[in-house]
């Protein structure tokens, strides 16, 4: 390519798009989606979204950035990966949405009333605790994350399933006091915060 080309390339691609290149996982495919569709027409969660994954890569190239980052979108992927293996260029479009909400909460504009951003953060927080998911204190949470009326209502509502799981020896009270935890819970959190420490150092938040 010839030094006016890659001028010429520079100019159109705008920073918006070069942001999301630089500080997100896998953020250099987003210029090569062909606006076919595939990836929305295959989400079981299509009908939901604010915009699907084709319409997201468009903004970022457009340089809606408020309008991507502040998105409700990116948290709805379940990772169910029926995008990337119909997807004809093949685009890892699950990686790269997880890596639009990771940069958006780093960021500290991810939109916190969002019922799947919620479930992420309960359940990182219940694994890192101890290594290990407590199942009982996370579907706790889970029933009260909108409030206590709220947990009431659907804590009377699964009691059924709750006492049928407990006879079955598939939930256990004791989880309430501890439950399960992995080995090295010390060693894991020193990782978890050196993988926190270097990222920050890797890739600076942009504005900041």
């Amino acid at each position: 390519m010839t030094d006016a080309n890659q001028q010429m390339v520079e100019q159109y691609r705008n920073s918006f798009l070069r942001e999301v290149e630089e500080n997100v996982e896998e953020g250099e495919w987003v210029k090569m989606c062909m606006q076919c569709g595939v990836c929305s027409g295959s989400c079981p969660l299509g009908p939901y979204w604010d915009h699907p994954p084709q319409e997201i890569f468009m903004m970022i190239r457009a340089g809606k950035r408020d309008e991507v980052l502040q998105s409700t979108s990116m948290w709805m992927c379940t990772s169910c990966y029926n995008c990337i293996v119909r997807c004809p260029r093949e685009l890892p479009i699950t990686h790269i949405m997880h890596g639009l909400a990771h940069y958006a909460k780093r960021l500290g504009i991810a939109p916190k009333n969002q019922p799947t951003h919620k479930f992420s953060q309960l359940f990182w927080d219940n694994l890192t605790k101890t290594g290990r998911v407590n199942e009982l204190k996370l579907g706790l949470s889970l029933y009260f994350m909108n409030g206590i009326g709220e947990g009431i209502k659907t804590s009377l509502k699964m009691q059924k399933i709750g006492l049928g799981m407990l006879m079955t020896k598939r939930l256990s009270p004791m989880e309430l006091i501890g439950g399960h935890k992995c080995k090295d819970a010390k060693g894991l959190h020193a990782i978890l915060e050196k993988a926190e420490e270097l990222e920050a150092a890797r890739i600076p938040v942009a504005g900041k």
